[in-house]
């Protein structure tokens, strides 16, 4: 890439992002709180999906990115593909999408048509550009799938889209006729019981992260935390998690340091399926927390899940890197690929 190939300083490819010059949209790995936003609002987006992609490539089939119409003929950006050039050479496509409802195959890299557009990777990527309108039934019913935390596979060919509650690959692509099936799972989410500066890190940290977070205090202030949380609850965690509907992408960590409050939301969320468990505490009390829990009925397979000394080794004991390291084990636990590819 040469230096006017860059998005930040090229205006040709980048004029059609708002906030070009602080791609800070790229971090959002999940469309859906923005498509609920933009449909709610009553806008059509314009959903861009990676297909297929050829040697080396920062993301994988199934990445996404989505478009709505924004200010002074912008459009605002959900995600990123390659961090390269091309994400402001698929707004300008975008806005033409969500202009005329025509959907669109892009291809950029190797083989493509666009030499200007030349990838760092050296690989090829493959994107489909298809038009939600607002009053979509298949994207009501994604976003109500995710609401009620059920697996929805979205298909379409560009302009027939169906969503259904199925499992499958994240994305599986059908050359002839040309139709792409992307699953979506419930969204992944975070509960932390506790109050202290390391479990409110660790809330903090998993809020950036974009997970669902759910903050538990048993009797705690009023007020909510001095940070953005999805909920805050004042109650046991046993009680939370019994009308929380705990899953597989469902990570519970019990940071009250109080064994009372810690070991029956452990329980709870083991008897739940949740796919990450972990309560902090000395590893001195480590065998009387499993005797307790196998009083109350957990079984073997249960504790075999549970972490008692949760997060990665070596990274320090402040908040903050105690916190880094439980929620980077989080991710590897909730990470689709560990179950489908």
């Amino acid at each position: 890439m040469t230096l006017t190939e860059d998005p930040v300083l090229n205006p040709a490819l980048s004029g059609m992002i708002e906030d070009a010059d602080w791609p800070e949209f790229g971090w959002i790995d999940d469309v859906r709180p923005a498509l609920r936003a933009a449909l709610a609002a009553g806008r059509p987006v314009a959903l861009a999906t990676l297909y297929k992609v050829a040697g080396s490539a920062p993301r994988g089939p199934g990445a996404q990115m989505l478009f709505a119409a924004g200010a002074g003929g912008h459009v605002a950006a959900t995600g990123y593909f390659s961090g390269d050039c091309i994400e402001g050479d698929v707004a300008n496509h975008a806005a033409q999408v969500l202009a005329d409802g025509k959907p669109k195959r892009l291809h950029y890299g190797m083989g493509s048509p666009w030499i200007d557009l030349r990838l760092r990777c050296g690989g090829a990527l493959h994107v489909l550009l298809e038009r939600i309108a607002p009053d979509s039934p298949a994207a009501a019913a994604l976003l109500d799938h995710a609401a009620e935390r059920r697996t929805c596979l979205w298909a379409s060919d560009g302009e027939t889209q169906e969503a259904r509650e199925d499992h499958g690959p994240l994305l599986a692509l059908h050359e002839d006729p040309f139709r792409i099936a992307r699953r979506y799972d419930p969204p992944r989410r975070l509960i932390v019981s506790g109050g202290d500066p390391g479990a409110l890190a660790a809330a903090k940290l998993g809020a950036m992260a974009q997970f669902e977070t759910i903050l538990l205090r048993p009797g705690g202030p009023h007020a909510p935390p001095p940070f953005p949380v999805s909920r805050y609850l004042r109650e046991e965690p046993a009680d939370a998690l019994a009308h929380l509907k705990v899953d597989r992408w469902t990570a519970y960590l019990g940071a009250t340091h109080e064994d009372h409050h810690d070991l029956g939301g452990c329980l709870a969320a083991l008897r739940g399926g949740a796919g990450y468990v972990g309560m902090i505490g000395a590893k001195s009390r480590a065998a009387q927390r499993l005797g307790a829990l196998e009083a109350a009925g957990a079984s073997a397979e249960e504790l075999a899940r549970l972490q008692l000394s949760p997060g990665v080794p070596g990274l320090g004991k402040s908040p903050w890197e105690v916190a880094t390291g439980i929620i980077a084990e989080i991710m590897q636990a909730l990470n689709p690929a560990r179950e489908r590819a």
